[in-house]
């Protein structure tokens, strides 16, 4: 009998796969890649049409001898890795590294781990696809130019360690831009009015101011606000219209790798790269289709077994009609199908007792997705009134759901809790209501909010920027450099992230340009398409990068992070310890290093008193890194602030007042009181 050998990427998929294949078949494992551009140098011949230098990887020489035991013992070797990019890369790189030239060898690929997939592969045999193994050369060259050539400056121009990239760079501009617009925002203070109704033998009804003679317009000023009231008391109300509106709203799509990823973040509290790392379990155990895809195509074989089970246990009348479609654009990639499970008919709870809790979590999200997906649309009717008093409109709504369709299985966290339907029988147009109460409330409008890395995601996958594999990473970079600080569930920059891009911004404009990495994604699809030829992209984009490279490092200033001497004494040697700069800002050190190792957190004076205790306020950091304002009698006096305060108190209401782009306003948002910065302060 022939001896056959499959080569797959995870150990964990070693043993899923045995259990489908005969005794015949021996099934290894890389690891991952085998070969990669060196880390030591640039490993790209630039004078030989930037042709790359891939050697083997440190560490995986055992492995590589290992490998090439079994496959001189096999007949016939199977290419498996995963169905993408890099997974073509791999096996290509196996060639060489295994020294196949010559032998039986051929690639297959399976979209899911089962036993029908795997062996329905072997079916479909074919030679590497050479345009996705440009594509992944396309971007691996260019990643590593732009960080092999920008990092170095940021090195000489800051400090060692930092790190500057094709898409990370530009990652940390659109959260810088959104940290900017949020410092710059000024509230405005707006009003909204309610009242309750009632009428002879009938139950109260509540209502909402909507606009007046017919001109819809927000109640901005309290003078608006008090000249409704005076409109509307004692006067009576008359309902103008009761409309009943009949609305369908179809089933979601299936998960796509960032639609995963945004509903984990949401509904699990996962991060990027711990759903990521659970998708990877479940995929290699063999519960859900392949984990990095951006489409929301579905076999024809996995939507006939979703209506059979769909009929079976909720009736044909759940059927789904048409699903929607992802309206990505020219961007979409269709190689792979949505994100579903492997076995429809393998239901969450039965699931619960097979693996860890964040697996089961994760495959019950994706199971209930998906089944929604191929399912009917839910129906509901919503019922409106419109109400007048004196040229003041007023509405009220109620909605019911006639239908629950998809949401029967799914809702998903975006979903509010349904309202208790109100009770509009008894109404008919034209009948006339009183007024028994009303309750105004003031409010402020609000900056957008910071980025999660759900919503960070959402927005790169808007723009374009990025694949579905690279989201992750991405955001880990940037949080591992220190440039982003995540508190809770929000991203804040960090100090040292605002001046890295401060100079990508100045000195390397296209890089961290949003329409240009967009562009850039889309030339490497069209790698991947054939229409492309993959080193026409590094040619066109090498030239451009080195003269911004070279100029930047003729004017670019060095960002001086002088040791500054304080007035501190150091407790172990009594030396006047000096300020320093590492990843979460500045911090006070011994000048006497490495003899003595003495550190302090550094607490700058921003020359504003305390006011609660009038002491100085200082700036601080919070254990991840986030700058607020704080007094320097910590914890004596917990006085903070994330805005800076200064000397001057509000003259509306006495309380301390703060920086907030180029105003400054009273801390109290219910006192709503700023003034422009003058040129002088």
């Amino acid at each position: 009998m022939a001896k056959n050998l499959v080569i797959v990427e995870s150990p964990t998929k070693v043993k899923t796969i045995k259990k489908f294949l005969g005794k015949n078949y021996t099934v290894v494992a890389t690891m991952g890649h085998v070969r990669d551009l060196p880390k030591s140098q640039l490993g790209i011949d630039v004078d030989n049409d930037f042709e790359p230098k891939y050697i083997t990887i440190r560490g995986k020489g055992d492995l590589l001898a290992s490998l090439r035991k079994e496959v001189n013992k096999a007949d016939m070797i199977y290419l498996a890795t995963d169905p993408d990019r890099e997974g073509e890369a791999i096996s290509w790189h196996l060639i060489p590294a295994l020294k196949l030239e010559g032998r039986k060898y051929s690639r297959i690929t399976f979209n899911e781990i089962t036993k029908n997939a795997v062996k329905e592969s072997f079916k479909h045999q074919r030679d590497i696809d050479m345009n996705l193994v440009d594509a992944q050369q396309a971007r691996r060259v260019l990643d590593r130019i732009v960080g092999y050539s920008i990092s170095p400056l940021l090195w000489a121009k800051v400090k060692r360690g930092l790190s500057a990239g094709r898409v990370q760079s530009v990652a940390l501009r659109i959260i810088c831009d959104r940290e900017d617009e949020i410092n710059a925002f000024i509230p405005k203070e707006y009003f909204t009015l309610e009242v309750e109704l009632g009428g002879k033998g009938r139950k109260t009804l509540q209502a909402s101011y909507y606009d007046k003679d017919s001109k819809s317009t927000d109640i901005d000023s309290r003078d608006k606000l008090n000249s409704i009231i005076a409109d509307i008391d004692g006067g009576e109300f008359t309902i103008d219209t009761i409309k009943d509106t009949e609305k369908s709203r179809k089933a979601p799509l299936p998960f796509t790798t960032s639609t995963m990823q945004q509903e984990a973040s949401k509904a699990l509290n996962f991060a990027l790269s711990k759903t990521m790392l659970v998708a990877q379990q479940l995929y290699e155990n063999g519960f859900i289709t392949y984990l990095r895809t951006d489409s929301t195509r579905v076999s024809d074989e996995a939507k006939a077994a979703a209506a059979a089970f769909i009929s079976a246990n909720y009736g044909a009348f759940y059927l789904g009609g048409n699903p929607a479609k992802k309206s990505g654009g020219k961007n979409v990639q269709d190689a792979h199908e949505a994100i579903r499970p492997a076995d429809l008919t393998l239901r969450p709870d039965e699931m619960k007792e097979k693996v860890p809790r964040d697996q089961f979590r994760l495959y019950s999200l994706i199971w209930k997705r998906f089944m929604a997906s191929q399912m009917a649309p839910q129906k509901r009717r919503t019922t409106s009134m419109r109400l007048s008093c004196n040229g003041n409109v007023f509405t009220t709504s109620s909605t019911v759901v006639t239908f629950d369709g998809f949401s029967k299985v799914y809702m998903d966290s975006d979903d509010s809790d349904e309202k208790k339907p109100k009770d509009f029988s008894v109404y008919e147009k034209g009948d006339v209501l009183t007024l028994k109460s009303y309750e105004d409330k003031q409010h402020f409008t609000q900056p957008k909010p910071h980025f999660t890395e759900a919503s960070l995601v959402h927005t790169l996958e808007e723009l374009g920027i990025g694949r579905p594999s690279t989201y992750s990473p991405t955001i880990t970079t940037l949080l591992k450099r220190h440039y982003v600080i995540k508190d809770e569930r929000n991203l804040f920059v960090s100090e040292l992230g605002e001046i890295v891009n401060k100079i990508m911004v100045e000195s390397f404009p296209e890089i961290v340009d949003k329409t240009f990495t967009a562009n850039m994604e889309s030339l490497l699809d069209g790698v991947e398409a054939g229409e492309v030829e993959w080193k026409s992209i590094i040619r066109n984009f090498y030239p451009d990068l080195m003269k911004e490279v070279h100029k930047a490092e003729d004017e670019l200033e060095k960002v001086e992070i002088k040791d500054e001497e304080t007035d501190v004494i150091c407790d172990k040697c009594g030396r006047h310890m000096v300020i320093k700069y590492g990843p979460h800002g500045k911090f006070l050190a011994c000048p006497g290093f490495p003899e003595c190792r003495n550190t302090k957190p550094y607490l700058e004076k921003i020359g504003v008193a305390c006011p609660k205790c009038g002491k100085d306020i200082v700036i601080r950091k919070t254990k991840k890194g986030r700058k607020f304002y704080g007094c320097e009698d910590y914890p004596t006096c917990d006085f903070m602030s994330w805005q800076r305060p200064v000397s001057e108190r509000c003259p509306r209401c006495g309380k301390y007042m703060v920086i907030r782009g180029k105003k400054i306003v009273c801390s109290d948002p219910e006192c709503g009181y700023s003034e422009e910065i003058k040129e002088n302060d």
